[in-house]
């Protein structure tokens, strides 16, 4: 399975598919304490008696990590600080973001409405966006949801989840959440253009340096010095604080990158321009990978402008932080290919069996790097691809290999992957 030290007299290290085991004892410095931060799905119940459309009401009270500058008071939901924005997006406006407990449903569905208890004063404005996880475990992208316009998600989940953005204008009254009213229910069919595609979307995409150190990211992230993330212009894919489930790699002049998408912007907020045209939630004459602040740019599309009205300055689609920046090699703002890891429906995925129980997945190719996820037990994983990382030890097996697996968005050690090989057969780099 793994690359074995220096043989040494006693018993031989043993190779191929290993026994079910705890993790025990020194894993140099592989921290598997913690909670993980993306469980399994829980199992599907049984659909025979199950009603054809199921509501529920979130609890708006919790104030979770996932949180963004919220305040539960007074029996709503409201923005706490109305000078914070989004740090990407340069905007003097008031933001607050909550990611609302997950409600696993009766039976598959595909579509979600929503219905608020809301009140909204002027120069203020509330938006929900709900996503659901499949069978297998892998989360759609948030998609938008208002009254009389229901959220359609592109394949049948298990799982759904519903985020609320508010928006208010410094110094004016913030909109108060009083309630929301999720019902979930099954068309009949998956969304118009979401046929699976052989591999990731990639596009080449004009990157600036996103800085802002000691600002706070969309997700509720604070930028710290050589940060590794990314923003891009829609809240379609924003990933939790301190989750990888949505990321992208990142290839400039030196080399790549994988990271997670903790902010949004530049310039625009619902800007997906990764997905088909179809499917965008603006800008839908644009062709697929084309960012509107680039067509503004370039070609004066909409005026020149972003969807604030502001005169687009630079055609960026993507904004780095420093650390992603300076390390696929940039030193200044300029022209990078980006891959949104998320998209992938399989084409150039391999699955392959773990063993341990508690293995950490990591946002980055090494034991200090954030833990996203855990595997509970062993389990069967999909991978993408593969990188040499930081080099691990345990059980008298070393190996510097790493898998990165898409459906929890980040890194496992290529020790705990039950194969014969360190390095996975068939398994690109990334």
């Amino acid at each position: 399975m793994l690359t074995p030290p220096t043989p040494r007299p006693g018993p031989v290290p043993r190779r191929g598919p290993r026994p079910t085991r705890a993790l025990t004892g020194t894993v140099c410095l592989l921290a598997l304490a913690g909670t993980a931060l993306a469980a399994a799905p829980a199992p599907a119940a049984d659909t025979a008696a199950a009603p054809a459309s199921e509501s529920w009401h979130p609890d708006l009270s919790p104030a979770g990590g996932d949180d963004v500058n919220v305040r539960y008071g007074e029996g709503a939901l409201r923005v706490r600080d109305g000078s914070v924005s989004p740090a990407s997006l340069d905007r003097d406006r008031g933001y607050a973001s909550a990611v609302l407990e997950t409600h696993h449903v009766q039976r598959p569905v595909n579509r979600v409405t929503v219905d608020l208890d809301v009140t909204v004063p002027v120069a203020a404005d509330v938006e929900v966006d709900v996503r659901g996880r499949a069978a297998d475990g892998t989360w759609t992208e948030w998609r938008r949801a208002a009254a009389g316009s229901p959220a359609r998600l592109p394949r049948d989940v298990v799982d759904v989840q519903a985020r609320l953005t508010l928006w208010n204008a410094k110094g004016e009254a913030t909109a108060a959440v009083r309630a929301l009213t999720l019902t979930a229910d099954d068309t009949g069919s998956v969304s118009a253009g979401s046929t699976p595609t052989a591999a990731a979307f990639s596009a080449r995409v004009y990157a600036t340096r996103e800085g802002l150190v000691g600002h706070t990211t969309a997700n509720g992230h604070v930028i710290k010095a050589n940060d590794h993330f990314v923003a891009l212009p829609s809240r379609r894919a924003l990933s939790p604080k301190g989750s990888a489930q949505y990321s992208v790699q990142v290839c400039g002049p030196a080399r790549c990158e994988t990271a997670p998408v903790w902010d949004v912007g530049p310039w625009n907020t619902h800007d997906d321009h990764w997905n088909p045209s179809t499917q965008r939630e603006q800008w839908k004459d644009l062709p697929r990978g084309l960012p509107e602040a680039q067509a503004a740019y370039e070609n004066g599309y909409n005026g020149g402008r972003d969807e604030f009205g502001r005169q687009v300055a630079n055609p960026a689609g993507i904004d780095l932080a420093d650390g992603t920046f300076y390390n696929v090699g940039l030193n200044d703002n300029g022209w990078v290919t980006v891959t949104y890891l998320w998209t992938d429906a399989g084409g150039d995925i391999t699955s392959f069996p773990t063993w341990g129980t508690d293995v950490s997945i990591r946002q980055q190719a090494s034991t200090g790097s954030t833990r996203v996820a855990s595997l509970a037990g062993p389990t069967t994983v999909r991978v993408r691809c593969q990188v040499h990382g930081e080099l691990v030890n345990y059980d008298g097996y070393s190996n510097d290999a790493w898998s990165y697996l898409p459906d929890y968005g980040g890194y496992v050690s290529n020790i705990f992957i039950d194969v014969a090989d360190s390095w996975l057969p068939g398994v690109p780099t990334c």
